[in-house]
């Protein structure tokens, strides 16, 4: 995960705001102190209003009311700018097709000021947390990304899919969610009950076992707004308490946040639809035909015979750490013969992607 950059001084206006949001809308599951500091800034990828919402595009689901917002938090490094470009030139191409209930687009960019793709990507510019809050753990920016977002942007849809840069979509994605039921993907990683002990500190008995907390974090999610709107304060609440307990953090490492998320749903009891179909994460997922969204969060390293070297760099490899510092090239090389399917589809993807979107090896 690459660093913040440019996040900018912080003045003395941006704890207050913080701690009012979280006051207010968590119901005083957790508190935290600080100062503040103005809310976030719009910006609208092609110009526009700066206080009209954020949104194109619409889905062509039949029925309208199912239609859901794609929101995808993102910093201003070469890292994440190009996940995000090859992830919404997809979108792009999956939201009109039948099947669909996609509706806008919104990068929420938590770098606190413009970066190059405003006028590729329809964005809104929003605060980091105040200089030395992450401790180094970037993604503790995403729930208040979130937060400023929900509070300032006009979204249409009555959902929400929260989503990644490193997300491709390989079809079609419906409105997973029932009603108040959001859809999630379980992570076989995030495992409440085998971590009471820890979760007690922020998931208190009167709520009930911990086995009420999923096993999920905030990526993939379809969820209504009106719920998220009450679950991403307290989530931003969970996420900086658990980074300020040694024990907590120790434990739960980079998938602390995600934790979190699973946590502040849960106090608001909010149980979600567990489905295994929303994604894939190659190389451990072989095929692609039965999912919505590749994850390449997992490097993929083969030999020329096409097995497995996992731990050990491939002779041939698609690791998206390889490309921290300038974007892949186009037209990577696709993958030995032997490899899974899904790791070639997701290759074949990026190279598609990566062909079609202008200046794809301009600096931005």
């Amino acid at each position: 995960m690459s660093g913040r950059k440019n996040a900018g001084r912080t003045s003395p206006w941006m704890l207050i705001l913080i701690s009012l949001v979280c006051f207010f809308a968590t119901y005083n599951f957790l508190t935290m102190p600080g100062r503040g500091r103005d809310g976030p800034r719009k910006f609208l990828g092609g110009g526009g209003d700066r206080d009209s919402a954020v949104s194109y595009w619409p889905g062509s689901g039949s029925d309208p009311s199912k239609r859901f917002h794609v929101a995808l938090t993102a910093t201003d490094a070469l890292y994440s700018q190009w996940q995000s470009r090859i992830m919404h030139y997809w979108y792009k191409e999956m939201r009109a097709r039948p099947g669909s209930d996609m509706g806008g687009f919104t990068r929420i960019l938590h770098s606190g000021k413009p970066d190059g793709l405003m006028d590729e990507i329809p964005t809104m510019v929003v605060d980091p947390l105040p200089e030395g809050k992450d401790k180094g753990y970037i993604v503790l920016n995403r729930p208040w990304a979130f937060v400023q977002w929900l509070q300032k942007a006009n979204i249409d849809e009555d959902y929400i899919l929260m989503a990644e840069p490193d997300h491709v979509f390989v079809k079609p994605l419906p409105n997973l969610a029932h009603g108040d039921e959001p859809a999630a993907f379980p992570f076989f990683y995030i495992k409440p009950t085998e971590n009471e002990k820890i979760l007690r500190k922020f998931f208190p008995e009167e709520k009930g076992p911990v086995s009420k907390i999923d096993p999920i974090g905030n990526s993939p999610v379809i969820i209504k707004k009106a719920q998220l709107e009450k679950i991403a304060p307290t989530w931003m609440n969970v996420s900086l308490k658990m980074k300020e307990d040694q024990e907590t953090d120790k434990a739960f490492g980079w998938v602390l946040e995600m934790y979190a998320y699973a946590v502040a749903s849960a106090l608001h009891s909010v149980h979600h639809s567990l489905r295994k179909d929303f994604m894939i994460q190659p190389p451990w997922d072989l095929k692609s035909d039965n999912t919505f969204i590749i994850h390449y969060t997992y490097g993929c390293d083969y030999s020329m015979k096409g097995e497995l070297t996992y731990g050990k760099i491939g002779e041939w490899r698609f690791d998206k750490r390889s490309y921290l510092q300038s974007p892949p090239p186009r037209n990577l090389s696709l993958p030995p013969p032997g490899v899974p399917e899904s790791v070639v589809t997701l290759v074949k993807m990026v190279n598609e992607a990566t062909a079609n979107i202008p200046g794809w090896e301009d600096e931005r």
